[in-house]
């Protein structure tokens, strides 16, 4: 299983942005999805995960309200819609992928062993 992501771009304060990330050589199907983020200097951080059938979600409280994650197990994707960026949310952005054949997911960057290589938002005017 391999990761692309794209979409990352330039956005003023207040924009939008829909990161998407395409999946080759597996299926999805069992796997749970998560979008994660560094700035340079810190740690890397979980955004978002959602379940292998995409009804359970969650978010890292900053990004409540915000972010949207989705996936489509027939297409091979999954996408990060953010809405109302702030500078904060400057990074760059990762999605990841761990075997978890159950409908949760979690936040634990541990559980995550499949990595895209990274896609660069910045939010500034």
């Amino acid at each position: 299983l391999q990761f692309v992501e794209s979409g990352g771009d330039l956005v003023e304060p207040g924009g939008s942005l829909r990161l998407s990330c395409a999946a080759s050589g597996a299926t999805l199907d069992t796997w749970a999805l998560g979008w994660f983020r560094q700035v340079p200097g810190k740690e890397r951080e979980a955004v978002s995960c959602i379940g292998m059938r995409g009804r359970n979600t969650d978010y890292q409280d900053s990004v409540k309200g915000r972010f949207t994650i989705s996936r489509d197990n027939a297409k091979g994707m999954v996408y990060l819609q953010m809405n109302n960026l702030k500078p904060e949310d400057t990074a760059v952005y990762y999605c990841a992928a761990g075997w978890r054949p159950l409908l949760d997911c979690a936040l634990i960057e541990a559980q995550y062993t499949v990595w895209g290589q990274g896609t660069q938002v910045i939010v500034s005017s």
